[in-house]
C-alpha cells in the first residue's frame, strides 16, 4: 500500500482552477488522502512550483497534521494555526498559508501538491518556512504523495 493524495477540483496534470489561483479567489483546493503507513505520527503538505524563474517556489507549507486527518476541505483560511488541521507555515511569498499559482506570463508552470507521511508527533513550531520544515523532515518521511496541475497566464 502506498499514501496516496487527490483532489476532485482539477485532474492530476491538469490545468488548475481560476478559483484557487492568485487570478481567482485564491482558494486553497479540497484535498483527500488514504492509505497512510502504519507508523505515522503527523503528515505534512507542500505546495511548490519548481518552474519558477528564480529557483522552487512554495506557495502552501502546512505541517502538524493530524495522522487521523484524511482531508482537507477547500478555502483554509491564512492563519498560522487550523484548528484540527495543524499549522500553516511561511510560502515563498512571505505570507502564511496557501496562495495560490500566480506565474509570470508564458510558459505553463507545474504545480506539486506534496503529501508526507511523518515519524515525528504534530507539535512543531509555529511559523517554519519551506526550508525550515525540510531540514525537520529529513530522515523522518515514511512515504510520499504527489498531485501535480498545471497553470499559466
Amino acid at each position: 500500500m502506498a499514501l496516496n493524495l487527490w483532489t476532485a477540483a482539477f485532474s492530476t496534470g491538469g490545468e488548475i482552477p481560476g478559483r484557487h489561483t492568485c487570478d481567482g479567489e485564491n482558494r486553497s483546493p479540497a484535498l483527500h488522502w488514504s492509505e497512510i503507513p502504519a507508523g505515522t505520527q503527523s503528515l505534512a503538505l507542500l505546495v511548490e512550483d519548481p518552474d519558477a524563474p528564480f529557483g522552487v517556489f512554495y506557495h502552501w507549507v502546512l505541517y502538524n497534521i493530524p495522522a487521523s486527518r484524511n482531508d482537507l476541505p477547500e478555502g483554509q483560511p491564512k492563519t498560522p494555526r487550523l484548528p484540527q488541521i495543524g499549522s500553516q507555515g511561511t510560502n515563498s511569498f512571505r505570507r502564511t498559508g496557501y496562495d495560490g499559482p500566480c506565474p509570470p506570463p508564458g510558459k505553463p508552470h507545474r504545480y506539486y501538491f506534496r503529501l508526507f507521511a511523518l515519524d515525528v508527533p504534530a507539535n512543531l513550531r509555529d511559523n517554519l518556512n519551506a526550508e525550515q520544515l525540510q531540514k525537520i523532515m529529513d530522515g523522518h518521511v515514511l512515504a510520499q504523495a504527489e498531485w501535480m496541475g498545471t497553470y499559466q497566464k
